[in-house]
């Protein structure tokens, strides 16, 4: 029986926060109507426009509202910085765009909200990064030009907050990041790039607590959700993911000192021509870490190389110690009612670590078929799972 999780009720907490808000004479700030902004897709939203708004908005003492209309506008980058001494909304209704070219950035920064509480973002808008030209420069030797690429929107010690109806188009990194986040909800969000765009997950987090992800698509090169170290008591429902590599917790155990990963329930999602689907992946060698109460349920996959999966050699570019075990300790996983199609024979594929051995990974009511003529395949390494009710495939077991 799976333990109960406790996630922090944020969306209601967030709703009373902002009806309370709604009490309190409330300033808006229109960046076309009050500070002249253009939305041309060539004048730069320079501090005369979105920056002193958002500033202005900060220094306000009522609740404030921050409001871009449809439109599209040219943005450099920006910087909201807390801490806040009332609640703020953005309500973004246009296109902002980011230069294209990827040397204007010197920094993994372009839409950045630090140090914010009492925050609510919505309105449909889309922020576009205008990836393509780095994606054709991003590859794995090239590290400098990849440390200075900008994440399109990034949440950093950010409490209480909503956000709602946004795109995310064209990312030149990560879509969206959160870090040491705490009781933050992201709802009915569209993440959008290509498929053959290099490195560029969905949604990225790590060190956060009480992160809710609900109801939202998402189409990317790389992960559609990864999870770091530190995130605890999370809740991931109602996504779907495709193309991509799946939804994953890791990589980790690269890094020395490594927070645990704990209380993630993965739910009611579907998964569509991605690489993996459920996945949990650490670096063989390296450092240690823990990954605890990690709940995937009710997923369907459709055409899923590798639809659920644990990869304790977990090794890109061949860049790692493959001939050393994983330190990183895997504890309480479950995989329950997962059914659909794999494009590729073994549905199913536990490496676990030799020195350090998976522990209490159950299977329950797994339905996953072969879209091949071969039938569906699994193997077990250094794990002893425990099955329930359907099992396809039968697990193949290498001790």
């Amino acid at each position: 029986m799976a333990p109960h999780l406790n996630i922090v009720p944020s969306m209601f907490v967030l709703l009373l926060l902002f009806i309370s808000a709604s009490k309190v004479q409330s300033d808006a700030f229109d960046v076309v109507a009050k500070f002249g902004a253009k939305a041309d897709g060539k004048t730069d939203l320079s501090k005369a426009t979105i920056f002193g708004c958002l500033e202005r908005s900060m220094c306000a003492v009522t609740p404030s509202t921050v409001v871009i209309p449809k439109g599209t506008y040219l943005l450099s980058k920006v910087n909201l910085e807390g801490p806040c001494k009332a609640p703020i909304e953005i309500n973004v209704q246009g296109t902002i765009q980011a230069p294209a070219d990827p040397s204007a950035f010197k920094d993994p920064n372009w839409v950045r909200f630090y140090s914010v509480e009492n925050f609510k973002m919505f309105g449909g808008g889309i922020f576009d990064g205008q990836g393509s030209i780095a994606y054709e420069k991003n590859t794995c030797e090239n590290r400098e030009f990849r440390s200075k690429l900008p994440v399109n929107i990034r949440f950093d010690f950010v409490t209480n907050a909503l956000i709602q109806d946004i795109t995310s188009k064209d990312s030149k990194l990560f879509h969206i990041n959160v870090f040491a986040c705490k009781n933050i909800t992201l709802e009915r969000l569209k993440i959008e790039a290509p498929d053959e765009s290099p490195n560029i997950d969905g949604i990225h987090m790590g060190k956060s607590e009480g992160v809710n992800i609900i109801a939202s698509d998402i189409k990317t090169g790389d992960d559609c959700i990864s999870i770091g170290d530190g995130t605890k008591n999370m809740v991931i429902k109602e996504i779907t993911c495709g193309p991509g590599h799946g939804i994953s917790i890791g990589s980790l155990g690269k890094f020395q000192n490594e927070e645990p990963v704990e209380g993630i329930k993965i739910s009611n999602c579907t998964i569509t021509n991605t690489s993996n689907g459920a996945r949990i992946k650490t670096w063989p060698g390296e450092h240690g870490g823990a990954v605890s109460e990690i709940h995937f349920e009710d997923i369907t996959m459709n055409n899923v190389s590798s639809p659920i999966l644990i990869d304790q050699q977990y090794c890109p570019w061949n860049k790692c110690k493959k001939n050393e075990e994983s330190k990183v300790k895997l504890s309480n996983i479950s995989f329950k009612n997962i059914r659909g199609t794999s494009a590729l024979p073994e549905a199913i594929k536990f490496i676990c670590s030799g020195s350090s051995p998976c522990q209490n990974v159950e299977l329950a009511d797994i339905d996953i078929k072969h879209n091949g003529a071969e039938p569906a395949t699994s193997q077990c390494l250094n794990v002893k799972p425990i099955t329930s009710g359907k099992l396809n495939p039968i697990l193949k077991r290498l001790f």
